[in-house]
């Protein structure tokens, strides 16, 4: 028989999606700007796949009944809930943005999707490395 899965290591897993989902879009970026559409939308697709497995992670671990109250005071903490809240809110406006401008640069509609991917790219970078300095102030500051 399996043993049950330590859901606590997935906060370290997401932290890892996160980054490697920024990563791959700043190298979609390079990659669009540099003219290459084919390598764009290949690495746009890896960041997607790592930010879909960051949420599947993510609601796997809060739905398991783990989580980790902030225990600093100071300064540091209303930085550290304006992060976390900034955060929450635009992860969850990001997804119809993302899944918009994806669906219009699979139609080729590139007008419409460079429109789009204006709003939903700074978004989507935002969320990510947020994500993760939101991890390191919860668990290594």
């Amino acid at each position: 028989m399996l043993a049950a899965l330590d859901t606590a290591v997935l906060v370290h897993v997401d932290a890892v999606l996160n980054a490697c989902a920024f990563v791959f879009l700043v190298a979609a970026l390079v990659a669009v700007k540099r003219g290459s559409i084919e390598l764009h939308k290949k690495l746009i697709f890896v960041a997607l796949g790592f930010s879909a497995a960051f949420l599947v992670c993510y609601l796997v671990y809060h739905f398991s009944g783990n989580e980790k109250k902030f225990p600093h005071q100071g300064w540091i903490r209303p930085v550290y809930f304006t992060l976390l809240i900034s955060h929450i809110v635009l992860a969850v406006v990001q997804v119809p943005l993302i899944l918009r401008t994806v669906y219009l640069g699979l139609k080729d509609r590139r007008a419409q999707h460079r429109k789009w991917a204006k709003v939903t790219t700074p978004i989507w970078l935002y969320v990510s490395v947020t994500g993760v300095v939101v991890y390191w102030l919860l668990y290594h500051y």
